[in-house]
């Protein structure tokens, strides 16, 4: 098994009868979440970040990998949640949006509600197209990283994209287009307006597609791409909180309530 980058760790908290799963993006990793599950577990709640197949080593390692490894892996984190929480929430950032909603439209009431940053739901025309040729004429092609507005951000990621991956997320995209009328939960969606990597037509495609009634779209006006590092991230992750609070999964204080209080007493 190929060694992670530092910082490219899974990340994983025990906490209250509320969970919270978190998926990365494309060629990324749990560093570009890891302040926000660390912010929700810090009010209690119970946290999975895992760590995608084929990311968070080398580039070469993802081209081994395909759409339906990465979505088995937050598929298997969040049965595991709902047999150890009475709630969960699936929440993501670019692909890892699309991950969460197809996790919401297949498991139906097992999801109490979906956050996503920036969802990616398809490449940009050009790119799409370019796709399936590409991967018989080249092994990989530049990546996009590090798209942060703020001073000294940095994404842990891939300077390269594997054009076999590359393909396999095309078909990804077009699945989970497929799948988005099956998602019925409350769902909350903040986008950038600047972003460098997914088109605003990205939301577009969710919101009107999801079958959610309960749906709030918010803007971030000062951050890029990966926005949980950016200048918005304090209030995505506030944001976020009270959306789970506002749908029963926080005690009255704001934490995760009497019931964790009492696991942390007996500790």
């Amino acid at each position: 098994m190929p060694p992670l980058l530092a910082g490219a760790e899974p990340y994983h908290h025990d906490g209250s009868s509320t969970g919270v799963l978190l998926c990365h993006g494309f060629t990324g990793s749990p560093q570009s979440l890891r302040p926000w599950a660390e912010y929700l577990a810090g009010h209690g709640l119970t946290v999975a970040l895992p760590l995608l197949p084929g990311h968070g080593s080398r580039w070469e390692d993802m081209a081994l990998t395909s759409w339906e490894d990465w979505y088995a892996t937050v598929d298997r984190e969040l049965r595991l949640l709902t047999e150890r929480c009475e709630r969960v929430f699936v929440f993501g950032l670019s692909m890892g949006g699309g991950l969460a909603l197809r996790l919401a439209a297949h498991h139906g009431d097992a999801v109490r509600g979906v956050v996503v940053v920036n969802p990616a739901t398809a490449f940009p025309r050009l790119t799409g197209y370019a796709v399936p040729f590409a991967r018989f004429l080249t092994r990989s092609v530049r990546g996009i990283t590090d798209d942060i507005a703020k001073g000294g951000g940095r994404e842990l990621g891939y300077g390269r994209v594997p054009t076999r991956a590359a393909y396999a997320l095309r078909d990804f995209y077009r699945v989970l287009r497929a799948d988005l009328p099956k998602v019925t939960q409350p769902l909350l969606l903040l986008r950038s307006r600047t972003d460098h990597v997914v088109p605003a037509s990205a939301a577009a495609s969710v919101l009107g597609r999801v079958s959610s009634t309960d749906v709030t779209e918010s803007i971030l006006e000062r951050s890029y791409h990966v926005a949980t590092l950016d200048h918005d991230a304090e209030r995505i992750f506030a944001d976020s909180l009270g959306f789970i609070e506002r749908l029963g999964g926080l005690g009255r204080d704001g934490a995760a309530g009497e019931e964790q209080r009492m696991t942390s007493d007996r500790a």
